[in-house]
């Protein structure tokens, strides 16, 4: 494109006219703001629970570990479901507090978990923290060496 100038030469036109970009990208934007409410998920009824990150649990206190075959262990030793109240109350007499962690396999049964509360509950124990790393599948070797040892 040339024009012509006041002086007679043919100067080059060299200004972008930027407004039908403008339009475009307009009529993007609404297009996007109309369609992206369809992507979100449709049940919105359900919460999924959150895990507060950083907070670290302490190793002194009992730990019950249960593997995806629904073995339990007391702070590493094997325990029965029918002893396991038993020994938490002959353990409680060691603790600071009487607080007991509960680090399970993500396989395992929630009725599982209800049975180790109760127990804690029998005992007298506090409280009771459900770890939200689940029993790692390392973890879960160890535990079945010693049991084997033992």
């Amino acid at each position: 494109m040339s024009m012509k100038t006041n002086k007679g030469k043919e100067a080059l036109f060299t200004e972008i006219n930027i407004t039908p970009l403008t339009d475009i990208f307009l009529v993007l934007l609404i297009i996007m703001m109309v369609v992206a409410p369809t992507f979100q998920s449709n049940d919105s009824s359900i919460t999924v629970p959150e895990i507060n990150s950083g907070v670290s649990i302490e190793q002194k206190n009992a730990t019950v570990s249960v593997t995806k075959d629904g073995k339990m262990y007391l702070n590493g030793n094997p325990v029965s479901e029918q002893n396991l109240t038993n020994e938490l109350v002959a353990l409680k007499a060691q603790l600071e507090k009487p607080e007991l962690v509960v680090k399970a396999d993500e396989k395992v049964k929630s009725a599982k978990i209800m049975e180790i509360m109760n127990s804690a509950q029998d005992a007298e124990y506090k409280k009771l923290i459900v770890a939200g790393e689940p029993l790692s599948k390392k973890e879960q070797k160890e535990l079945d060496k010693k049991s084997k040892k033992g």
